[in-house]
């Protein structure tokens, strides 16, 4: 029986495969946020931070789903990304060189992935991993005849998760313990992107917004607290020396109502002052916002005129296409390391499981994410003839990938140019009658048959009269001279060459024709 392992090696029993790991973990399943976000002060995030480096991510990663839902900007950008993954087109690649066997085993897997139900769904999930640092699906398989294929795939949140005491790399699901449970193979897809380089629980985006998120938030509650009072009259209540605190708290009471129903009543010994409505400035706080909101363009997609314009509302279509070029760069980097993660946890499963043999790791197909730029169509349609023209050797099939152009299959339909305008027009052209079309036979019968003389002349004899006129030009064409060397040799041989052979058969025939002619010509007109 062939031996199943994981892609290091491990081994693997199917029987783990008829269920997931976590069905049986109801505490994790029981679990609420705690939101941590509620409240949040710098001390606070610190300490969020520093537990997570130490090995507790539940925190961290309660206080990311947070800050993705309460903050409307810091969402739009973080989906653009996300969302980037969607538009492109993948295959299933073949090694280099690949023998039969596993150019059919790429071939099987991509008609399989084809087919998956939730694939874009499971694309968005694992691209979560990007400011968290990880993120988990869990592979829910089932036995289709004799195939093991994927039925769900199961967003597992980042919470659920801890570190490995001995290593800051290895990601556990929490047990009652504080050890941990060791992810089982073929189990899962766990995608860490590495928005910057360090440990996993440093390794996440969201650890770069987070201070952006925080001082913006700050900002957003002191703009609401000015806005509660902005405009109005500050209102003084005076009381007389020796008033009890009954009185006092009255006082306070009605002063406080003025601000909401305009009325309210006071003893008279007391009085209210009104005094200049407050005259603060907005402005402090939407420039902290502002500058937050563009941190976090920068940190997210690379550059803020993807997602906003300037103050001043000019310039942003062209500074914006320079940008959209660096956010490319990072669709290309997400993509190849999702590319990665799918062809470890993903596709190497299908095959060990799915196709016969004992397949080699460094031989398995792999899954690869298409993020080339295509070229101006125009420019290159201009470009492409002239370069041609000038004797450049360009590959058909350099061109079609510079243009996004696949190579048509085997027997597959294909545009044809179209026909000239003279082809056009001769087509558009009345039809003629067949009748004065056909040629039923020949005009002249004397030209006739002196045509049928000619065509019987036998080609041998022809040759021989023509070979001495030829052979000075022959000789030089066979020991492979060149075009000028051939011009040169027919200047030099053409006052020698032999053609008295050949303008003597000519005189002949000459001869012949025109007295063929002038017999025929005499027999018209006597008859």
């Amino acid at each position: 029986m062939t031996r199943i392992v994981d892609i290091y090696g491990n081994p693997i029993k199917t029987a783990q495969l008829r269920e997931t790991q976590t069905a049986r973990m109801a505490g994790l399943h029981r679990e609420f946020a705690r939101h941590p976000a509620r409240g949040l002060t710098p001390a606070k995030l610190a300490s969020i931070l520093q537990d997570a480096e130490q090995g507790s991510l539940q925190g961290q990663a309660e206080l990311f789903m947070d800050m993705e839902e309460r903050d409307a900007h810091l969402y739009a950008e973080v989906s653009k990304r996300k969302r980037a993954i969607l538009g492109l087109n993948w295959t299933v690649e073949p090694p280099r060189n690949p023998s039969a066997a596993e150019q059919a085993d790429a071939e099987y897997l991509h008609e399989l992935l084809s087919d998956l139900d939730g694939w874009d769904d499971m694309l968005l999930d694992a691209m979560d991993g990007m400011g968290h640092g990880y993120s988990a699906i869990e592979l829910d398989w089932r036995l289709y005849g004799r195939e093991w294929i994927p039925e769900a795939f199961h967003h597992r949140p980042q919470s659920w998760f801890m570190l490995a005491q001995g290593d800051q790399n290895e990601l556990r699901l929490r047990s009652e313990d504080g050890q941990g449970t060791p992810l089982q193979p073929f189990g899962w897809i766990m995608h860490r992107p590495r928005a910057r380089s360090g440990y996993v629980a440093r390794s996440g985006l969201y650890r770069v917004l987070a201070w952006p998120y925080l001082f913006k938030h700050y900002s957003v509650s002191d703009l609401a607290e000015l806005l509660e009072i902005y405009g109005l009259p500050i209102r003084l209540g005076k009381y007389p020396p020796g008033t009890a605190d009954e009185e006092k708290t009255t006082l306070l009471n009605a002063v406080t109502a003025l601000g909401h129903a305009a009325a309210g009543i006071i003893p008279d010994t007391m009085a209210i002052d009104f005094e200049s409505a407050t005259q603060s400035s907005s402005e402090p706080f939407l420039a902290m916002m502002r500058q937050c909101d563009e941190s976090i363009s920068k940190a997210v997609l690379g550059g803020t005129l993807t997602s906003q314009t300037s103050a001043g509302g000019g310039g942003a279509y062209a500074l914006g296409k320079v940008h959209n070029e660096v956010r490319h760069d990072l669709l290309t980097s997400d993509a190849r390391q999702l590319a990665a993660t799918l062809s470890r946890d993903l596709l190497w499963p299908l095959l060990v499981l799915n196709r016969p043999g004992n397949p080699d790791t460094r031989r398995a197909p792999r899954l690869v994410f298409d993020v080339r730029e295509t070229e101006d169509m125009a420019a290159m349609a201009t470009a492409l003839p002239a370069l041609v023209d000038i004797g450049v050797q360009v590959p058909a099939s350099w061109a079609q990938e510079r243009l996004g152009i696949p190579l048509p299959a085997k027997g597959e339909a294909v545009l044809q140019p179209a026909q000239s305008a003279l082809a056009a027009l001769t087509r558009r052209s009345k039809p003629r009658m067949a009748s004065l079309t056909q040629i039923i036979g020949p005009r002249y019968s004397d030209q006739q048959a002196l045509d049928d003389v000619l065509g019987a002349l036998p080609g041998n004899e022809l040759q021989e009269q023509v070979d001495p006129l030829l052979a000075p030009l022959l000789a030089v064409i066979n020991r492979g001279g060149s075009e000028a060397e051939v011009l040169g040799a027919l200047a030099e041989a053409f006052p020698d060459m032999d053609e008295g052979a050949l303008a003597e058969a000519l005189h002949r025939l000459m001869f012949a024709a025109d007295t063929w002619g002038r017999l025929h010509g005499n027999l018209d007109r006597i008859g």
